[in-house]
């Protein structure tokens, strides 16, 4: 819990407003992302609730320089795992 905890601290410490992003187009991805951390917002969490997000994931992750990008509405190990292969900081 401790270091759960200590993760947690870290990722706000970054931003203190996490943009919770729920993507229907994929190309819409990496521009979005690109604005919000030009903005200050350096941490994004994709939710899982759409066909595009470990896509998107795996495209903010690769060409977005300076996002953290994690998952949101991970609700199995096998999502667990796919986020983490797309390149997701935190879920």
């Amino acid at each position: 819990l401790d270091a759960h905890a200590h993760t947690l601290g870290t990722l706000l410490a970054r931003a203190p407003v996490l943009p919770v992003i729920a993507l229907e187009r994929l190309d819409d991805a990496v521009p979005l992302a690109e604005t919000l951390v030009a903005a200050g917002l350096p941490v994004l969490e994709v939710t899982l609730r759409t066909a595009v997000a470990l896509a998107a994931i795996e495209r903010i992750a690769a060409q977005v320089p300076g996002a953290m990008v994690g998952a949101g509405t991970v609700l199995t190990a096998a999502d667990l795992d796919a986020v983490r292969d797309a390149g997701a900081a935190f879920a």
